[in-house]
C-alpha cells in the first residue's frame, strides 16, 4: 500500500474523531462516495472570560450566568462554571487580592433556562475564567454588572463576558487627561499568552514602546493603563489588541471625571456596513468614533434609524475616515427624544471599506451625567441572549436596517422563581423598535432575554439596563450578536477508491 493511501485513510479517521459526528459508510454500487450537506449541531464546549471589576471598595458586582433552554446536544448534562483567575500587573507581578479557592466556582449554572446569580464586593475581586460543556454550552452567556455609587469610578458598569480570541478592536477609548482607561487582558489557558497593544489617534499610530510583548500568565488577568503606553494625550483613540502567542479575552474599562465609568466591548469585525443599535431616547450627547483598518480611506454615509424610518443627521450626513486613522464626530443629542440606532454604509458604489466603530453615549447633564458605550455589532441571527434583567429598568432595542422582520423574545424563568414568558415583535423595514421587554410571571431575582429571528431581517439588537441612584440615571448597554450556539459539522464518508493504486 502506498504512503499516500495511508495518509488519506489517517486523515479520514482523524476527521471522524475530531467532529464526533462524521459518518463512515461503505460506498455505493458505483464505488463513489456521495457528498452530503453539512449538518448544524450544537456546540459541546464554550469558554467565557470576565474582567476584574475591582474598581473601588464601594464596588458591588453581580454575575448572572445563563444558557437558553432547548439548544443542548444529546443527554450529557455538562457543567458551566466560572472560577477566579490570578490578577497580575503588566510586568507580571501578582496583585494583592481576596484569597481564592481554586476548587470552588464563583458562579455555577445547573440547568438551561434558569439563570444562576452570584455577588462579589470590594476592590479585590479578580477576573473570572469559565467553561461550559454538554447541554449548558450552546448559547452560554454571563453578564457582569458592577455598581459604584460614588468616586472617580462612579457608574453602572456592564459587560457580557467574552470568549477568548486573538484580535480585538476598540474605537472610543482615550488617553485624554480626564480619562483613565484600562485594557483588561485575561488568559484562559494553561500556558502564558503574549499580547500586543497598538494605539491609533486622529493622525495615525501613537508611538509606544511598552505595548509590545505583554505577557499574560496562565489563567491570569493583566490590566494595562492605556495612557502609560504613549505620551500623547488624545480624546479619540482606537485600541488594537492582538496576540503573538496564545489567546486572551479583552475588554476596555473607561472612567471619566465628569461622566463616570463603563465597559467598552470590542467592535464587530471590520466591514463597510456597520450597525450600532440601542441609542437611548434621552441621550444628551452621542459621539461616533470610527477607524479604517485597511489601506484605503473610508467614505461612509451616516443614518439614524428611528421609530418611523431613517434620517441623516444635519451636518453629519457623512464621515471620512482616513486609512489607519481614528475619526471622531460629535452627534450631540441626535435622537431628539426618540430611541434609535446608527447605521454606517459606504458612500461610493462598489467600495467596501474596512471600518470598526463605537458610540460614546451620555445621559443627563451637569453633575448627573452618566456614560455608556455601544460598539458596532453583528445581527441577532438565529439566537442571541443578554443576562441580568430585572423587574424594572430594561429597554430592548430591535433594528431592521433591511427587510421587515419578526422576532421571538423569551424572558426566562427568574433566578429565584417565576415562569418564562414569550412575546413576538414585528420590526418594520428601516426602523428601530424600542420596547419594555416581557417579564417572567411571578419573577423572583434576575432573568435573561433571548431573541430569535423567525422571519425577515437581519435584526440588530441591544439592551439598556438603567438603575437610578441619587438622581442619576446610571445605565449600561449590551449588544446581542448571534451566540454561535451551533456549528457546521461536515459529513465524512469512507472512500475506498484511494486503495485502488
Amino acid at each position: 500500500m502506498k504512503s499516500t493511501s495511508l495518509s488519506l485513510i489517517a486523515g479520514t479517521v482523524a476527521l471522524a474523531a475530531v467532529t464526533g459526528f462524521a459518518a463512515l459508510t461503505a460506498p455505493g454500487d458505483g464505488g463513489e462516495a456521495e457528498a452530503k450537506t453539512a449538518a448544524r449541531l450544537p456546540v459541546e464546549r464554550s469558554s467565557l472570560l470576565c474582567p476584574s471589576p475591582g474598581l473601588a471598595d464601594l464596588a458591588e458586582t453581580t454575575y448572572t450566568s445563563f444558557t437558553p433552554a432547548g439548544g443542548g446536544s444529546g443527554g450529557e448534562a455538562g457543567k458551566a462554571e466560572l472560577q477566579k483567575a490570578t490578577s497580575t500587573t503588566a510586568d507580571g507581578e501578582k496583585k494583592s487580592e481576596k484569597k481564592a479557592d481554586p476548587g470552588k466556582p464563583v458562579v455555577s449554572l445547573k440547568e438551561p433556562g434558569k439563570p444562576a446569580i452570584a455577588e462579589e464586593s470590594g476592590s479585590g475581586t479578580p477576573a473570572l475564567v469559565g467553561t461550559a460543556t454538554g447541554r449548558l454550552a450552546p448559547g452560554w452567556t454571563t453578564q457582569q454588572t458592577t455598581m459604584v455609587e460614588a468616586g472617580g469610578s462612579r457608574g453602572l458598569l456592564g459587560v457580557s463576558c467574552t470568549g477568548p480570541d486573538t484580535d480585538f478592536w476598540f474605537p472610543a477609548a482615550s488617553t485624554a487627561k480626564s480619562r483613565e482607561d484600562y485594557v483588561h487582558l485575561t488568559n484562559p489557558d494553561d500556558t502564558a499568552a503574549v499580547a500586543d497593544i497598538e494605539l491609533y489617534g486622529p493622525d495615525g499610530s501613537l508611538k509606544s514602546d511598552t505595548g509590545e510583548g505583554i505577557t499574560v500568565p496562565a489563567r491570569s488577568s493583566v490590566p494595562v493603563l492605556i495612557s502609560t503606553l504613549t505620551s500623547e494625550a488624545t480624546e479619540d483613540v482606537t485600541v488594537h489588541v492582538t496576540t503573538r502567542a496564545g489567546r486572551v479575552g479583552a475588554v476596555v474599562r473607561t472612567a471619566d471625571e465628569k461622566t463616570g465609568s463603563d465597559w467598552l466591548a470590542a467592535s464587530a469585525a471590520p466591514s463597510g456596513t456597520l450597525v450600532l443599535p440601542g441609542i437611548p431616547a434621552d441621550a444628551t450627547s452621542v459621539r461616533l468614533v470610527a477607524f479604517a483598518t485597511g489601506d484605503d480611506d473610508a467614505d461612509l454615509t451616516v443614518k439614524l434609524i428611528g421609530k418611523t424610518g431613517a434620517i441623516s443627521p444635519v451636518g453629519n450626513e457623512a464621515i471620512h475616515v482616513k486609512s489607519r486613522m481614528t475619526a471622531g464626530v460629535d452627534l450631540k443629542d441626535i435622537t431628539k427624544g426618540e430611541a434609535g440606532s446608527l447605521q454606517l454604509t459606504p458612500s461610493k458604489a462598489g467600495k467596501n471599506p474596512q471600518v470598526v466603530a463605537a458610540l460614546r453615549v451620555v445621559r443627563g447633564t451637569g453633575d448627573k451625567q452618566e456614560v455608556g458605550y455601544i460598539p458596532a455589532t453583528g445581527p441577532v441571527g438565529a439566537r442571541a441572549t443578554v443576562a441580568d434583567n430585572r423587574d424594572k429598568g430594561s429597554v430592548l432595542s430591535l433594528t431592521a436596517p433591511g427587510a421587515t422582520a419578526t422576532v421571538k423574545v423569551t424572558a426566562s424563568a427568574g433566578s429565584g422563581g417565576g415562569e418564562q414568558t414569550v412575546k413576538k415583535y414585528t420590526v418594520k423595514s428601516g426602523t428601530t423598535l424600542a420596547v419594555t421587554p416581557p417579564v417572567p410571571s411571578g419573577l423572583k431575582g434576575g432573568y435573561a432575554l433571548t431573541v430569535e429571528t423567525e422571519s425577515g431581517g437581519p435584526v440588530h439588537a441591544a439592551r439598556t439596563l438603567t438603575v437610578t441612584q441619587d438622581g442619576i440615571q446610571m445605565f449600561t448597554v449590551q449588544t446581542l450578536p448571534d451566540d454561535n450556539g451551533t456549528v457546521e459539522v461536515p459529513t465524512a464518508e469512507q472512500d475506498l477508491s484511494v486503495l485502488d493504486e
